[in-house]
């Protein structure tokens, strides 16, 4: 039965591992992380709870396209939406899909939290790290791996998914270096807006606390994005090292982005998943 309900679980990615598996072990071109990027998306968007909500997603598309617009890949086509889901999270598909959770804009106690978080998943996709996870697996695992990289469906299913989908695709995940490469894109990401690149940092910090006294809330993000007191120091020396001139007269906060909070958690949460 558990291996069933594994089986039904892994189910909105099987159109994605097809797509992929003729791209494992050889270089992804930009066509193709496209196709890949496109594909998972749009099974993702079928199975996924979003927020509808045009002023939310519109506040959220605006953010994020200020951002992805001064990077060295403004060619993309980026698109961002909002899961409904109160977990603090946010994650990125190849080709410039960016997915940010209600939890992680309610939790956000300023702008530029928000902005980091969204700023680091975009770096992900500037620094091409998805890719380079499928360009270094075996054929037919491609899908997996990614699949394991950006959610937690591999850590939550145990040593049984080893059987299913190999001992490769459950060690699968972004590296400390690729994390630590996204947090110097989402610091330089903020700070070419205009906005505090300290909200990163401060956002780690506030989720520490937080899982300290409420795990669960913060659970998806730390199993996906690794963090403690090291990463925050590390973020916070980049910081550092940019020149005073460029620090001044950032944007930390505005009432628009409290007024978004207020609506975001004005939304009803979709009905709970049945257990596993």
């Amino acid at each position: 039965m558990r291996l069933q309900r594994l089986s039904e679980r892994l189910a909105p990615f099987r159109l994605f591992v097809g797509a992929v598996t003729i791209v494992g072990a050889c270089s992804v071109s930009p066509e193709q992380e496209l196709a890949i990027g496109s594909a998972d998306a749009a099974q993702i968007d079928s199975e996924l709870p979003l927020i509808q909500d045009s002023v939310v997603v519109g506040f959220i598309a605006t953010l994020g396209q200020s951002m992805a617009a001064r990077t060295s890949r403004a060619d993309l086509k980026w698109r961002f939406a909002v899961v409904n889901s109160p977990e603090v999270n946010a994650f990125a598909l190849p080709a410039g899909f960016i997915y940010v959770n209600r939890g992680a804009i309610e939790q956000a106690e300023r702008l530029d939290q928000l902005a980091g978080i969204m700023g680091h998943e975009i770096g992900h996709v500037v620094r091409r790290h998805a890719v380079k996870q499928m360009e270094k697996v075996e054929r037919g695992q491609v899908g997996l791996v990614v699949l394991c990289t950006l959610t937690r469906a591999c850590s939550h299913v145990g040593g049984r998914v080893a059987i299913e989908v190999g001992a490769q695709a459950v060690r699968a995940r972004y590296s400390q270096r690729d994390e630590a490469e996204a947090d110097s894109e989402g610091v330089m990401n903020t700070l070419r807006v205009g906005i505090d690149p300290e909200g990163l940092p401060s956002f780690f910090e506030k989720l520490l606390e937080t899982q300290s006294q409420h795990p669960t809330v913060v659970e998806a993000f730390f199993s996906t994005h690794p963090t403690d007191a090291a990463r925050v120091a590390a973020t916070r020396r980049e910081i550092d090292a940019i020149p005073s001139q460029q620090r001044q007269n950032l944007v930390r906060d505005t009432p628009e982005f409290h007024a978004i909070q207020a609506r975001v958690r004005a939304l009803p949460l979709p009905p709970p998943s049945p257990p596993p």
